[in-house]
């Protein structure tokens, strides 16, 4: 059962993830670490959460991890990451690494079909240049859609020509749709696939995740005992808690660092 977290109440579970041995926190990007903005790249960290985390960091065995739908070269721009960073990355719904001390970890996996994605691209950009307010975004993988800018109207029509262009030409590429965006991948990894990779690398006993679109919750279906699930905003969740924006996740974030710090005194 999911209940909604108030800013400043002691919670069990908040208190058993701040205190576990070795902590993995996982934030999904658009509508959990930046509030939802209509230009997708203009997106950025909001300065409390990012304070919240630079707390998180400087802790010992607390590692940060971004995981996002984005592609790495986008969330890369987004998160304002540098190649010192000490944050982790988990990009295209997990099918791509960025891992603090060596970089850049390569896909796993099939590779896809030499030029798939550009005759997708092809295919799909005057669809949506059609649409006002439409707008395409490559990505690594294969592509999305954004609608911030268009009435609900536009964002049916569009969608409904785009995902009948892909089930006649690109049956087999997997589908996501989220808030204002639908996207298509050639790879099958999703989000699950990160929680496993970072609890791994990482050596984790309990991860922190917190997100707030459908993609997210193939990552909050796997979380395990000791872990902790933060759904931010409306919507059906596996997540254990619930808060209302990403204001009150930097409030969370504010509060996991305290009794984290405390408990290391």
């Amino acid at each position: 059962m999911t209940r909604t977290w108030t800013p400043g109440t002691e919670d069990a579970d908040l208190t058993a993830i701040a205190t576990t041995p070795r902590l993995v926190i996982a934030l999904d990007f658009d509508g959990t670490a930046s509030p939802l903005v209509a230009e997708p790249m203009a997106a950025r960290a909001l300065p409390t959460v990012k304070t919240q985390l630079d707390r998180l960091v400087e802790l010992p065995d607390t590692l940060i991890a971004y995981v996002s739908g984005r592609s790495m070269h986008d969330l890369r721009i987004i998160t304002e990451h540098e190649d010192d960073s000490a944050v982790a990355l988990a990009g295209s719904h997990g099918a791509q690494y960025w891992f603090p001390g060596t970089g850049h970890a390569e896909p796993t996996g099939e590779a896809t079909a030499e030029g798939a994605r550009e005759e997708l691209w092809a295919a799909a950009r005057p669809i949506i240049e059609r649409y006002e307010g439409a707008e395409f975004e490559p990505k690594t993988f294969g592509m999305g859609v954004h609608t911030r800018r268009a009435t609900p109207e536009v964002e049916r029509a569009v969608f409904a020509e785009i995902d009948a262009l892909v089930a006649e030409r690109f049956p087999h590429w997997r589908r996501r749709s989220g808030h204002r965006v639908l996207e298509f991948s050639s790879r099958d990894e999703g989000k699950d696939a990160a929680m496993s990779a970072l609890r791994e690398h990482f050596d984790a006993t309990g991860i922190l995740f917190a997100g707030d679109d459908v993609t997210d919750e193939d990552a909050m279906r796997v979380l395990q005992p000791g872990d902790l699930g933060v759904r931010v905003g409306p919507g059906e969740t596996a997540a254990t808690l619930r808060v209302e924006n990403p204001q009150q996740i930097a409030e969370l974030l504010a509060q996991v660092a305290t009794e984290r710090a405390a408990g290391r005194e």
